[in-house]
């Protein structure tokens, strides 16, 4: 499997950037890119920066990671923040599932090594999700039945370039208006996606948890609501 990985970035932590470099090189992939598009100055390894003036519009992720697509060569995108390394082995566990799937999400770990929103889903689909779920987004990894309910965090996901094409992020939002939100709601209904166990990635600082696990009642109330 071939890889870009495109790293969205305002210019503020190049010691962050660096590191997130550093975690894709000790991957060893035989084939891959590394598209950076923000003001940074940098230079590594099978790595371009595309700059961006960060002045037009405050937080304009949404427009620099469907620059990340247009440009990308391989057809495996890996889109992820600055501050997002991967664990050792993440190549390996793509590889051993291979190559057909829409999008792909991995373990996502918060800086603290605990669950971050990697696999959950959105807690306002309808009354009835919000009845039965509260806040406990985060579900087990062996939940594949939700799919049409589940929220994919714009801080890190795989997709295939075709489906980023045909469903591009909506520019018109930018970061903390729900960009992410609106692109899930978009694929969930038409694409396959996929919970890779195999592979995690880090943060390299910690962030609000925001959602909460799925307790076992509430898993227990998703088996049966939903099946």
């Amino acid at each position: 499997m071939d890889f870009t990985f495109g790293i969205v970035s305002n210019g503020d932590n190049q010691t962050f950037l660096n590191k997130v470099i550093d975690s894709i090189e000790n991957e060893n992939i035989p084939k891959y890119e590394i598209i950076i598009v923000g003001n940074v100055r940098i230079e590594r390894t099978n790595t371009i920066v595309i700059p961006f003036d960060e002045t037009i519009k405050k937080g304009w992720i949404t427009k620099k990671k469907n620059i990340i697509t247009n440009n990308s060569k391989y057809d495996n995108i890996v889109f992820l923040h600055d501050y997002i390394v991967l664990n050792s082995g993440w190549y390996l566990g793509h590889k051993s599932l291979g190559d057909n799937y829409d999008i792909r999400m991995d373990k996502i770990l918060n800086n603290d090594g605990l669950r971050f929103r990697d696999w959950c889903i959105w807690p306002h689909n309808n009354n009835l999700m919000d009845d039965v779920i509260g806040r406990e987004c985060i579900i087990p990894y062996t939940f594949n039945h939700l799919k049409k309910y589940q929220y994919i965090s714009g801080s890190y996901w795989v997709a295939k370039k075709d489906i980023m094409l045909k469903y591009p992020l909506d520019e018109t939002l930018t970061w903390g208006e729900s960009e992410d939100v609106e692109w899930s709601f978009r694929v969930r209904e038409n694409c396959d996606i996929q919970m890779n166990t195999n592979s995690s990635v880090q943060f390299l600082k910690q962030k609000d948890k925001v959602f909460n696990y799925s307790t076992e009642t509430t898993n227990n109330k998703l088996i049966n609501l939903f099946k």
